[in-house]
């Protein structure tokens, strides 16, 4: 009787995964030979263990679950990359359709043209009072801008370019901080700098969207678009 059948044939169907992923040679698909590969290792092994000491059903089982598991990563896999595929193929088009539009990023840069300047700021919480205070590239403070109250989130704001004292700023790059409270309590609050989309470029990264100043930032930077 052939006492070392099963030996063999584990020893066979343990290699068995390892071939799975270079055997390609008869036209099937990786998974499609590992299967055919497994069921004639285990007739073999059926006809050639021992009538008094057959197979252990667990065993046979766990090789079962071991092709099952084997052919359903295989699946998962190819699922997985088809949606990442379907994915960046959305977001490049969303990309696309963002030139000529004013977005927030994360940033306290303000930059003032012609017609004002833009700017944004994220709330932690609702706020009765919220204050922006803009300060020119030397550091000193140019306008004290009253919000008012806001809501909870991203909000934007306008500048039109006065300081203080009602006349005109130079036009150029200032920057501003935020302060918000509500009642006593202080709310905590980001500024959020505002640029339009010029152009995008695809990198190894992913979308990187050219904004107003050459600034370059991810796609995934964008916070709100302003249209």
């Amino acid at each position: 009787m052939a006492t070392n059948g099963i030996n063999s044939t584990t020893n066979s169907t343990n290699s068995l995964f390892g071939a799975e992923r270079t055997s390609t040679s008869t036209g099937k698909t990786a998974s499609e030979d590992m299967q055919a590969r497994f069921l004639t290792l285990l007739m073999t092994q059926l006809k050639n263990q021992d009538p008094l000491n057959p197979t252990d059903a667990n065993q046979m089982t766990a090789q079962l679950s071991q092709i099952s598991t084997v052919s359903g990563i295989e699946k998962l896999n190819a699922s997985m990359e088809k949606l990442l595929a379907s994915y960046a193929g959305t977001q490049n088009m969303q990309a696309a359709a963002m030139i000529g539009k004013t977005v927030l990023i994360a940033g306290n840069g303000m930059s003032l043209g012609d017609n004002g300047a833009v700017g944004g700021v994220n709330l932690e919480g609702a706020a009765d009072k919220v204050t922006i205070t803009i300060k020119n590239a030397d550091g000193k403070v140019v306008q004290t801008q009253d919000l008012g109250a806001l809501p909870a989130g991203i909000n934007s704001f306008i500048w039109d370019g006065k300081d203080g004292a009602g006349s005109t700023a130079p036009l150029g790059n200032y920057t501003f901080t935020v302060a918000a409270s509500n009642g006593d309590k202080i709310i905590k609050g980001t500024a959020l700098q505002a640029g339009m989309v010029n152009a995008l470029t695809m990198a190894k990264e992913g979308v990187q969207l050219e904004l107003s100043g050459k600034k370059s930032v991810s796609y995934s930077d964008i916070v709100q678009i302003l249209g």
